[in-house]
């Protein structure tokens, strides 16, 4: 290779450098980051649960870049980091505008002790969830949240008209269901044949509700082989609740 050509290529090169380096650095926000501030942020939410401040100050600590060097990603990851929030979609406007889409969980349930179930089956820790009104209270193994949300469904439909409204269900280690009413009551199903025992129950309660004067079942254990025994609120001991006679307590399950 001749020297002048080897002496084009360098100036060349210089060339290039000299035409590039200002656009690397204006796009990585290395030098005139305040000729192209981003002066305007656009927030679309519901505010329910997330504020607008909170999303303006996971957002701040992005914005002294640039236009060109604001790195969506890192914005939506830190949005995305907030409580209660589901999904993040930024955007970059020209000239001077940051765009920000926030979905918001919504919750369908509390599960356990601290944590939500979103309407799309998630679970999620939020702030004050414990505390939460307003949503049935679903419980269980981790890894059976779809049978417990499953179960819980079918209930509601079985109650449906009874006058009566499941307020949660518990599932436990062993496999064991449990109802609870709105009004506290609770209904003790079991392990096996846990749906026919409940259908059973919610046809037979009526007309044994019709016998009494007043009051509504405190309690009712459905774990007999042959029918269920239920406490009533007025009441002082379990009541046999079926034609058949309830099994021995070594029957249930």
């Amino acid at each position: 290779m001749s020297g002048r050509l080897i002496l084009k290529l360098v100036a060349w090169t210089l060339a290039l450098t000299l035409v590039l380096l200002p656009v690397i650095g204006v796009l990585n926000g290395w030098f005139a980051a305040e000729r192209w501030p981003v002066r305007q942020l656009q927030v679309d939410a519901e505010f329910n649960h997330v504020s607008a401040e909170q999303i303006r100050a996971a957002t701040a600590a992005h914005l002294g870049t640039g236009f060109f060097a604001l790195d969506l990603d890192r914005v939506r990851a830190s949005i995305a980091s907030l409580p209660w929030v589901e999904k993040v979609e930024v955007r970059k406007r020209w000239p001077d505008t940051l765009e920000v889409h926030v979905l918001e969980q919504q919750p369908f349930a509390r599960w356990g002790e601290s944590r939500l179930i979103s309407r799309s089956g998630v679970l999620f820790s939020a702030p004050g969830a414990e505390s939460m009104q307003g949503v049935p209270h679903l419980s269980g193994p981790d890894d059976a949240l779809e049978d417990v949300i499953d179960f819980y469904t079918r209930a509601v439909h079985l109650f449906t008209g009874s006058g009566l409204s499941v307020a949660g269900v518990a599932l436990s280690e062993r496999g064991s269901w449990t109802l609870t009413m709105a009004g506290g009551a609770e209904v003790e199903i079991g392990r096996e044949q846990a749906e026919p025992r409940l259908q059973r129950f919610v046809a037979v309660l009526p007309r044994l509700a019709s016998t009494r004067s007043g009051g509504s079942f405190e309690r009712a254990d459905l774990r007999y082989a042959n029918g269920f025994a239920i406490r009533w609120q007025t009441g002082t001991a379990p009541l046999p609740a079926a034609t058949p006679t309830p099994a021995s307590k070594g029957d249930r399950s």
